[in-house]
């Protein structure tokens, strides 16, 4: 009895941990005439060990970006996109796993080197704007 017990509550935390996350969508206000690209990174994390290995900062998750990704392997999904200036909506593509993440990060080349990641784990929908004072994550 106590052990379906011990059972039934880990299900139901796993299920409250998991990714709300079902769709992004990617928009840039930047002027259309500049010649600027954005890339976006969002990260789905699937364990506390490997959360706790992502930087804290735009500047150290880009410095580190492909050693972590090497390191990481399948213990995280990583899918990047690249916004050009003025483009009205893009969706991004979530892996199959997208709602067994623990966790969903944000990481944008636009935002302040010393910008944190944007936790994105409690949005069903998002929109990612990304305008001329850095990025805004918000839910749709």
């Amino acid at each position: 009895m106590f052990r379906a017990l011990s059972l039934l509550i880990l299900t139901v935390l796993a299920a409250q941990a998991a990714a709300a996350v079902e769709s992004i969508q990617i928009r840039s206000r930047l002027d259309p005439n500049a010649i600027e690209i954005t890339g976006i990174d969002v990260l789905f994390l699937y364990d506390e060990a490997t959360a706790a290995r992502i930087p804290a900062t735009k500047s150290a998750w880009y410095g580190n970006r492909r050693a972590l990704t090497r390191e990481l392997g399948d213990d995280f999904d990583l899918v990047s996109t690249f916004i050009p200036q003025g483009f009205d909506s893009a969706a991004v593509s979530l892996p199959d796993r997208a709602a067994d993440a623990i966790r969903v990060l944000v990481f944008a080349e636009h935002a302040a080197s010393g910008a944190a990641p944007v936790d994105i784990t409690e949005m069903t929908a998002v929109l990612i704007e990304i305008d001329p004072f850095g990025i805004r994550v918000s839910a749709e």
